[in-house]
């Protein structure tokens, strides 16, 4: 069943993409769980994500040809364009078929990533691409970005982004014209953006996409010291960074330190919430956020995290705590870039 434009506004607030852009809702939904490194996630299981998120007034779908070598991709043809046609969705490009490898980035390859993008989602130009944590040093010479204006003179693309990694990185990238979007890992226990780059965005009109909002499920609140993660997701084979950025898993947090600190914050929640629900409803309270994509392998999580949108925002003084808690007991144990 379908969901008209209107019937999204009703169950969800949204916020302009770019300042001037699209609106897209305030809680998307980040799919890189739909295409692997989370565990297994069956056909089955994605349809019903993609159906509870498009029910619960998420129009915003941020994946990458990187995940599961292009299934998460196809799923979102497959399973979210029949129910919303309208969608956002936001891919990315620069890591496959083999992440960190010099012959990824040529002008050719990328407009052959971005065709074989548009093949697998079926459409004729993308909403948005983005450079997916590409090494620093090409986000620094500029020549990707002027590709990346090219293939939006072909038609290709509407708008292109960078997921970044680092403060440096996302500041690098504010230097560019024509920039669309950031997307950050901002979360409770990574709050340097507000001081070192949430004014400078808001200036320039770029919109900032939040990614590991519950910082790989520590500030769901449900994980404890006996959880045991498959050995095809990301806990487990990147817990200290192994296989890519740390910061991407846990937000950079060693596991059980992080358990010890989501016991701290449990004693912050305000009433009639969850712990997920108060760290997305703490990142929405910042008008220099656009979007924040909270990824999911159940359906059950979608309505948790989508009603962070119509709830109170949280108090100036739980605002000040959690600021001060995060100097006193967290920045210590963050690792990776930053």
């Amino acid at each position: 069943m379908k969901l008209k434009h209107a019937t999204w506004r009703a169950l969800m607030n949204f916020r302009k993409f770019g300042g001037t852009g699209p609106s897209v809702s305030e809680v998307g939904l980040g799919c890189w769980q739909l295409g692997g490194d989370w565990g297994d996630v069956d056909d089955y299981t994605a349809q019903k994500v993609l159906e509870a998120a498009v029910q619960n007034g998420i129009n915003f779908y941020d994946t990458a040809d990187v995940y599961g070598k292009g299934r998460s991709e196809a799923l979102l043809h497959k399973y979210l364009r029949p129910l919303a046609p309208g969608a956002f969705i936001a891919t990315k490009l620069g890591r496959f078929p083999d992440p960190g490898n010099s012959e990824n980035y040529t002008f050719e390859n990328f407009r052959r990533f971005t065709e074989n993008s548009l093949k697998r989602l079926n459409i004729d130009v993308l909403d948005l691409t983005q450079l997916h944590c590409i090494p620093t040093e090409l986000m620094e010479s500029g020549e990707v970005f002027e590709w990346l204006r090219e293939l939006q003179k072909e038609g290709k693309i509407k708008k292109f982004g960078a997921s970044v990694e680092s403060i440096s990185e996302a500041q690098t990238c504010l230097k560019q014209e024509g920039l669309a979007s950031l997307q950050i890992i901002f979360n409770i226990f990574r709050q340097k953006p507000i001081t070192e780059l949430f004014d400078d965005a808001k200036t320039k009109g770029v919109s900032l996409i939040v990614r590991l909002p519950l910082a790989s499920g520590l500030l769901g609140g449900k994980l404890n010291p006996n959880v045991s993660f498959p050995e095809n997701d990301h806990r487990t084979f990147n817990s200290d960074g192994q296989c890519f950025n740390v910061g991407e898993t846990f937000a950079g947090i060693p596991f059980n330190i992080g358990l010890d600190i989501v016991e701290e914050l449990t004693k912050m929640i305000p009433e009639g919430m969850t712990l997920a629900q108060m760290s997305l409803r703490w990142i929405l309270d910042f008008d220099a956020v656009t979007v924040v994509i909270p990824g999911s392998k159940s359906p059950l999580q979608i309505p948790d995290n989508a009603s962070a949108s119509h709830l109170p925002s949280l108090s100036e003084s739980l605002h000040e705590k959690l600021s001060i808690f995060y100097d006193a007991k967290i920045v210590q144990h963050i690792r990776g870039k930053y």
